[in-house]
């Protein structure tokens, strides 16, 4: 037992209260896990993890009866564990363990253990670290895997073997990645080389738990090198073929075609700097998804990836249902940020044209602002003056969607002629006709040659009518 006294990490009042009911009951308990970790990172944690040498549900049930009787306990049998949330902490409680795997399975056997047991079948060195919570050691540090050093050396390492870690639960290898992403970690060369070698392991690992760990992943600080990670060990290929498939270089006459998988990471890398949004991340990740299939090379042109936008709006559907992401507002979120995403970079390459600005404003509506920031951060050139000359070009493009949105209100805009007025006025049924005015008014509008207001689409629609044979009924 390290002589490291971590009572800072201690604070919490419901600390003293495990620590008075165990006294009593002559057990052992120690906090453990991400919580320890965390606070020796100086990083806020609202987890905490209790570990007892006895039941892990009973100490919970007493601890939540001397904190107010009021609280409630889950209790999760099946896995000999309970929660309770006390103070915005959520703390789970587990009486300690030793676990086996058998090989078709990431469930473990579970068995009753010691801590040093329960130490072994951590994922990490840097989670295997405990405090004590007795009365005679308390907040001493129990470290038999060398996490503190690992902590101060930004190490990923697995406490046993990692070809036995990895094998046994793969989940422990994208958790690995995550957390090299989210605490800017290097993964140990050993544990490495294992992840490759069981990647094909991560086949018996639910979607839904790779899926999680995948959106955490896009919600690190920095998930460029996770990526790099996913890529270089084999696993991307598993969980997201897709993606792997833009990776590579080809060059033709002189012209290359660029690898869209280190773009596509690099635009996400830059767009985490701006948003947390999950669902933007996921666009900018994909936003170049239909350029693989889309590569096209002429003479004159040099490589081209025409139509890429509608293509990659099509695959988001089939990705997101094989990764069992939402597939409400979330996927045509991302499909319609996909969609759009080349629009506003034409607008920032050539003249911005209010018509041209009238119709983003109207296809993108409330989402323009996050579209605008995607393509901001789509630049990943590393010339600094064609950098500037976008960031330039882009302020001009904000600036017009702006001022037209103010002059206009073209933003989720529906024309002031409803289908019904048309109907009403030219005693007409619902036909082809109604939605060609309708329409015919929208045009006008977007194309500017009338104001977005009732009078100006009412004289239009007369126009319009006449055109095409229709006079008002009186």
């Amino acid at each position: 037992m390290a002589s490291l006294n971590m009572h800072k990490c201690l604070q919490n009042p419901v600390f003293n209260i495990i620590s008075e009911i165990i006294t009593k009951k002559g057990q052992e308990c120690f906090v453990i896990g991400g919580f320890v970790r965390d606070c020796m990172l100086r990083r806020e944690s609202k987890d905490i993890d209790i570990v007892v040498q006895g039941s892990g549900i009973d100490l919970a049930r007493e601890v939540a009866a001397t904190i107010d009787k009021g609280i409630k306990v889950s209790v999760f049998k099946n896995f000999g564990t309970a929660m309770l949330r006390y103070k915005n902490f959520e703390i789970e409680f587990v009486g300690a363990r030793k676990e086996s795997y058998r090989r078709n399975s990431h469930k473990p056997v579970v068995e009753d253990g010691t801590l040093e047991d329960d130490q072994k079948r951590r994922d990490f060195t840097i989670n295997a670290m405990a405090l004590s919570l007795n009365k005679d050691t308390y907040g001493m540090l129990v470290d038999p895997f060398g996490g503190l050093s690992d902590l101060n050396n930004k190490i990923i390492r697995t406490p046993l073997d990692p070809d036995k870690t990895y094998s046994d639960d793969p989940l422990r290898i994208l958790r690995a990645i995550r957390l090299a992403s989210q605490l800017g970690f290097n993964i140990e060369k050993s544990s490495l080389e294992a992840i490759y070698r069981n990647r094909m392991r991560i086949n018996i690992v639910s979607q839904e738990r790779i899926t999680d760990e995948l959106n955490k992943i896009i919600l690190s600080p920095s998930p460029y090198m996770a990526f790099i990670l996913l890529e270089e060990t084999g696993i991307l290929e598993l969980i997201l073929p897709e993606l792997s498939a833009m990776k590579g270089v080809e060059i033709r006459d002189g012209k290359a075609y660029k690898d869209v998988f280190l773009h596509s990471i690099k635009v996400l890398d830059n767009i985490s700097r701006k948003t947390d949004n999950l669902w933007l991340r996921w666009a900018a990740l994909l936003h170049d998804i239909g350029k693989p299939s889309t590569r096209r090379y002429d003479q004159e042109q040099g490589w081209t990836f025409h139509g890429h936008e509608t293509i990659g709006e099509r695959m988001i559907a089939d990705i997101f249902r094989r990764l069992r992401l939402p597939s409400g507002w979330q996927m045509k979120y991302v499909q319609k940020i996909v969609n759009l995403h080349h629009r506003p970079i034409v607008l920032a390459l050539e003249e911005v044209t209010d018509s041209a600005v009238r119709r983003l404003l109207y296809d993108a509506g409330d989402d323009i602002d996050d579209l605008m920031t995607l393509c901001e951060a789509d630049i990943t050139s590393k010339i600094g003056e064609k950098v500037q000359r976008y960031l330039k070009n882009f302020r001009l493009v904000r600036k017009k969607l702006k001022d037209i949105e103010e002059k206009d209100a073209i933003r989720n805009f529906q024309p002031p002629i409803s289908g019904e007025t048309i109907m009403e006025v030219f005693n007409i049924k619902p036909c082809r006709e109604v939605g060609v005015i309708k329409n015919a008014i929208k045009e006008a509008i977007l194309e500017g040659e009338i104001r977005n207001n009732y009078d100006e689409a009412y004289a239009f629609m007369i126009y319009k009518a006449k055109e095409i044979g229709l006079k008002p009924a009186k």
